[in-house]
């Protein structure tokens, strides 16, 4: 399966660099698979087009301010450090700029903290702080890790606008960015309709968002990502679909962990699952998801579930009627 047909070309000015004002106000294209039609709306309305009584899985993970610039004690030089994901023994996987003039053993300091981070391993990108816990840290000199195509430093608006209204664990290092749009009075007046909500963890790290470099997309390798979900989660999932109810995911990273579970049984651990064309969902009837990057290992979900074809109309209409795109970008639902 060619890498080339998951590319296609987007002008720069529709990629979203701000939120939208009203997290709900962003657009919203509704995708037809059994119609094989594409229609428009706000995201405020997203109700209108839901399946009755209906059950929507939303990752409840939170994203930490996991970019921290810093500078090595041995030099002065500036170091900037993007935690990936945190390893068994309390070291972190991490991204590191410049790699070149890094030295393992080198201890990075953080203006305002007392936090150290020493470089364990430079090729595997291994580094080990001075403490266990380091979340306040975080919260005192982080700064949120915006995607690299939102051309800007964060600011405190980010603080609020890149974390969903629900989220309670803390340990992504992306946002789950299907679920920026809902507010606290949409959820509420979904429920009011009769749907129901369920919440799963999937801590996003860099499976989410490594580009594929592999021609042939079935040799690329997933990252693992942790996640888990409660027996009641499960039970209430598996009810539903033996009464005929629709389970609505929002997002891909809640796609993945609905489908890992079906796959594996395991309802919590670590999960690398590839979902592109040709795959068969267990779980999820409807999905609600962002526009995504070309070449993208989400797009390539987006593709397996509303195929390809239809998926390729939509991103196209979608161009031409300037939506606007990526993690700050407008909304979709695939029905």
């Amino acid at each position: 399966m060619q890498l080339k047909k998951f590319f296609y070309k987007l002008p720069e000015d529709l990629i979203a660099q701000t939120p939208s004002p009203r997290r709900d106000g962003a657009r919203l294209m509704i995708i037809d698979r059994k119609k094989k039609k594409v229609s428009h709306d706000i995201f405020a309305n997203i109700g209108k087009y839901l399946p009755l009584q209906s059950i929507i899985v939303r990752n409840n993970s939170k994203v930490i301010p996991a970019r921290l610039l810093g500078k090595k004690l041995r030099s002065g030089g500036k170091v900037e450090i993007f935690l990936l994901k945190k390893h068994a023994d309390g070291c972190y996987e991490v991204l590191l700029k410049p790699t070149r003039k890094i030295r393992n053993g080198d201890v990075i300091a953080f203006k305002g903290s007392s936090l150290r981070a020493k470089i364990i391993d430079k090729d595997a990108r291994v580094v080990a702080f001075n403490k266990k816990n380091i979340l306040k840290d975080l919260e005192k000199i982080g700064h949120m890790p915006l995607p690299p195509y939102i051309r800007r430093m964060d600011t405190k608006n980010d603080r609020t606008y890149y974390q969903t209204v629900y989220a309670r664990h803390a340990g992504s290092v992306a946002s789950p960015t299907a679920g920026l749009h809902f507010t606290k009075s949409l959820i509420k007046d979904l429920k009011n309709q009769g749907h129901q909500f369920l919440d799963v963890t999937l801590y996003v790290n860099y499976a989410t968002f490594k580009p594929v470099e592999e021609e042939d997309i079935r040799n690329h390798k997933m990252h693992y990502e942790n996640y888990s979900v409660s027996p009641k989660v499960v039970d209430a999932i598996e009810k539903a679909k033996s009464k005929g109810e629709q389970i609505i995911s929002v997002g891909t990273t809640s796609c993945r962990v609905l489908e890992a579970v079906a796959l594996s049984g395991k309802l919590e651990g670590e999960t690398n699952l590839f979902i592109y064309p040709g795959f068969r969902f267990n779980v999820v009837d409807c999905l609600i998801t962002n526009f995504h990057l070309p070449l993208s290992t989400l797009l390539m979900l987006v593709y397996a579930f509303g195929s390809t074809t239809l998926m390729k109309k939509a991103y196209q209409e979608a161009i031409k009627k300037n939506y606007r795109f990526f993690s700050y970008g407008d909304g979709m639902i695939i029905l």
